[in-house]
């Protein structure tokens, strides 16, 4: 999903302005506006490790067909926070992160290495999400044009919901040097729709929430699926929460994964991780290219 961090840009905070003595968060000022937000992303501790952990499903979207459940998916992603400052905007924080979503069979459930496109019926490698990193930038008590950082959930029967939607369109990075005259730019949508219960967000003796989260991404054909230009697309839909035990805690398909080929995501990237962010695409670009460039 690059999960939860294009929200945690928007909706992200920090809690060291929060009183140490404080019982209550109050989420009518900037600093418990920040330290509610980062109770949902990340943890008001500096440094500790926080796991989101989603599964969903994936339909094929066509004009003219019926959606198509092509694959099942299991994701997670390990973050954490460091508190920032800035002499203008304030006290604040930054995220930072990996992100790892694997597909599998609709049907079994099995992770898949490779997949046979019912429209091509060619039989193409699969390329998981691998995404390391995925940071935000950084959020504070002001905004940029120097406003007051505000809470942006809804509190409503002893819940609180925290609704952001990221529509993405910038040039694709698959493409050429011509989009702005041909078109091809990477056109999609996610929503992310966080929510967790009013007293355990409120409590600042805690540094964390246990949060849950929805996810909705209505976006291309993956590059890996070789659709070439046919119309239509994904819709994915998935639910999830933060993990209490941690990397421990997700589904054992995900942890073999992890610990077979991904190990570096059984933490978060460093705090000071300075490089730039990773998505689906870039990501296939450069395995694309290193098995392109070992065949020649």
């Amino acid at each position: 999903m690059r999960l939860v961090l294009m929200a945690s840009a928007v909706l992200a905070a920090m809690a060291m302005p929060m009183a140490a003595s404080a019982q209550t968060i109050d989420l009518s000022t900037p600093a418990g506006a920040i330290a509610a937000n980062r109770k949902i992303q990340c943890s008001t501790v500096d440094g500790e490790p926080v796991v989101y952990h989603w599964s969903g499903r994936v339909y094929a979207r066509a004009p003219g067909v019926p959606d198509r459940h092509v694959f099942n998916v299991e994701g997670m992603n390990v973050r954490q926070c460091g508190t920032v400052t800035d002499s203008a905007r304030g006290t604040g924080y930054r995220l930072v992160s990996r992100e790892l979503m694997i597909y599998l069979d609709p049907r079994t459930n099995e992770i898949l290495r490779t997949w046979t496109n019912p429209e091509t019926d060619q039989v193409v490698e699969v390329v998981h999400v691998a995404n390391d990193p995925v940071n935000s930038r950084p959020t504070y008590e002001r905004t940029a044009d120097g406003s007051p950082l505000r809470f942006s959930g809804r509190v409503n029967q002893g819940w609180v919901f925290l609704p952001f939607e990221a529509p993405l369109f910038y040039l694709n990075p698959l493409g050429g040097d011509y989009q702005e005259y041909v078109g091809n730019h990477y056109h999609a949508m996610e929503i992310f729709d966080f929510s967790v219960r009013e007293d355990d967000l409120l409590d600042a003796s805690r540094s964390r929430a246990d949060a849950s989260i929805a996810w909705v991404r209505i976006s291309p054909w993956l590059p890996w699926m070789r659709m070439g230009g046919r119309p239509g697309g994904l819709v994915f839909n998935a639910i999830g929460q933060t993990m209490a035990n941690g990397i421990d805690g997700l589904p054992q398909v995900l942890r073999d994964e992890i610990a077979t080929n991904y190990p570096d995501y059984v933490t978060p990237p460093p705090l000071n991780d300075a490089r730039p962010n990773e998505t689906s695409w870039t990501y296939f670009r450069k395995v694309f290219d290193a098995e392109r460039a070992a065949a020649q």
